[in-house]
């Protein structure tokens, strides 16, 4: 069924504010130390650490997303499904963070960061489909398609890795995960174009 449900400016508002809490829910997990000397703020750079790249990887969602509905023309069952589903998976992304965080980047906190990290990551997928399967008339729009995907599969790999990796040692998981938000950095990056 494809006649439209909602404006995409509506989803695109309402995903913004899910991810806007998303967000402030993990700076609420940000606690004040109880003791007043450095050493008790420096003790909680674990928390710190992953509280930075999950705000930073979380960020790159929210640009790409919002590049990926600018070209959305009409929000189908196909559509609004696969962005509930992706803004479910991003919102495993403070628990993990927490996760992580307290547990001291334990090998099994670690492999579950980089399991929540790839949820949203593979739910990205069946959402830019919907999206693109409004613009395949478009030449253009599919060779950027085709250099996005690619994009996304090295990602996918990438994150699957860093679960196993944490056993091998919990920072292999975290510098994976740089790398991947390294990819994603820019929406254009591997695309060779300037307009999509």
């Amino acid at each position: 069924m494809s006649e439209q449900i909602i404006g995409p400016a509506r989803l695109q508002a309402f995903s913004d504010g899910v991810i806007a809490i998303i967000i402030t829910i993990m700076v609420l997990e940000l606690h004040v130390p109880s003791a007043p000397e450095p050493a008790a703020l420096f003790a909680l750079w674990p928390i710190f650490v992953s509280y930075f790249l999950s705000y930073f990887t979380v960020a790159i969602y929210w640009a790409n997303h919002h590049r990926l509905f600018h070209l959305c023309r009409h929000v189908n069952n196909a559509v609004l499904w696969t962005n509930i589903l992706f803004l479910f998976c991003l919102s495993l992304i403070p628990f993990a963070t927490a996760y992580l965080g307290q547990m001291r980047f334990t090998s099994f906190a670690a492999a579950v960061y980089g399991a929540c990290l790839l949820l949203p990551n593979l739910a990205f997928v069946p959402m830019r489909l919907a999206v693109a399967a409004q613009l395949k008339d478009e030449p253009d729009y599919a060779r950027v398609h085709r250099r996005s995907s690619i994009k996304g599969y090295v990602s996918h790999v990438l994150y699957a890795a860093s679960i196993p990796a944490a056993y091998v040692h919990p920072a292999l998981t975290l510098i994976l995960a740089f790398i991947v938000a390294a990819i994603y950095f820019l929406p254009n990056a591997w695309l060779g174009e300037k307009h999509h």
